[in-house]
């Protein structure tokens, strides 16, 4: 067994104690994935792209077909790290006048129906508006398992950590390519729940030239963090979910996932049709975390 299935029976053993509290939840499936002798997969949707009814059925599906986190990215008019394609689901969204209490409303009625945990993406501009601590416990109390607060650098994120903390909401941390070691620890040692690795310097989106040669700091990010390591941006196939999870405890999958829903939009599927879609294509990804193990 390796190092990494060991950890998973430790998380376990935590996620046994308080299984229903949101970060124990997430714990708890990096297990059940560890349990499976596969890593985990984090599927990435827009909330409310291309609609409510739609998002759900995407995250019950994910959720059936074994995704480990199911991350809610909540639309923002100038989010900085997202590529054209998650850029144009925001727009989509906003138009329609989405706004963060119904992405509340919609992990309020989703939560009862899933076992994967649930993490919001969110800039920190939205956080602040609502007020650090209330858009925490709001989180919490919908059914939010974590928050990833991408525009937050470390220096500065104490108060949003401590304020997801007190929620018991899991608080992820983001390392860059570019990152110093110095900061990648402060960063893991910030984090809970899980550490979020960049694969690649620039804004999401698909990749054909995907590499994890240069990854070689999973194993310090796991240490500090005392926690798993996902890698994430760029990654769009299965083979490459397997090449990060060679080195990763996990592999996170937006842009790909969120253009097939864009292009069955445009072509005007039905609602069935685009799930199963989604559905099929997460389970070629997730046969590819599994072929890892």
């Amino acid at each position: 067994m390796d190092h990494r299935l060991g950890a998973g029976a430790t998380l376990a053993q935590q996620a046994a104690k308080r299984a229903d509290m949101p970060l124990e939840r997430i714990q708890q499936r990096f297990a059940a994935s560890a349990s499976l002798r596969r890593r985990a997969v984090l599927p990435y949707f827009t909330s409310g792209f291309p609609d409510a009814s739609t998002v759900e059925a995407m995250i019950r599906r994910a959720d059936d077909v074994g995704a480990t986190v199911v991350e809610l990215g909540i639309p923002f008019s100038d989010s900085i790290a997202d590529g054209r394609t998650i850029q144009r689901s925001f727009h989509d969204v906003l138009k329609q006048g989405w706004t963060v209490e119904d992405t509340f409303q919609l992990v309020a009625r989703v939560r009862p129906r899933v076992e994967c945990a649930l993490v919001a993406m969110v800039s920190y501009s939205l956080v602040w508006r609502i007020g650090v601590q209330d858009f925490m416990n709001r989180a919490a109390r919908c059914g939010f398992d974590g928050v990833i607060v991408p525009d937050v650098p470390v220096e500065e994120s104490m108060i949003a950590a401590g304020a997801a903390g007190r929620a018991d909401l899991g608080y992820v941390g983001l390392v860059a390519p570019t990152t110093t070691s110095a900061r990648r620890k402060l960063i893991a040692r910030s984090s809970t729940g899980f550490v979020y690795r960049i694969a690649i310097s620039g804004t999401t989106g698909e990749r054909t030239d995907f590499r994890v040669d240069a990854m070689n700091d999973i194993d310090e990010l796991r240490d500090a963090a005392g926690a798993p390591v996902c890698v994430g941006f760029g990654i769009s196939t299965a083979e490459q979910v397997g090449a990060a999870c060679v080195v990763a405890d996990g592999a996170i999958v937006g842009s790909a996932i969120v253009r097939r829903i864009a292009d069955a939009v445009d072509a005007g599927q039905s609602m069935d049709d685009l799930v199963d879609t989604v559905g099929g294509f997460l389970s070629e990804l997730i046969t590819g975390a599994a072929h890892t193990a």
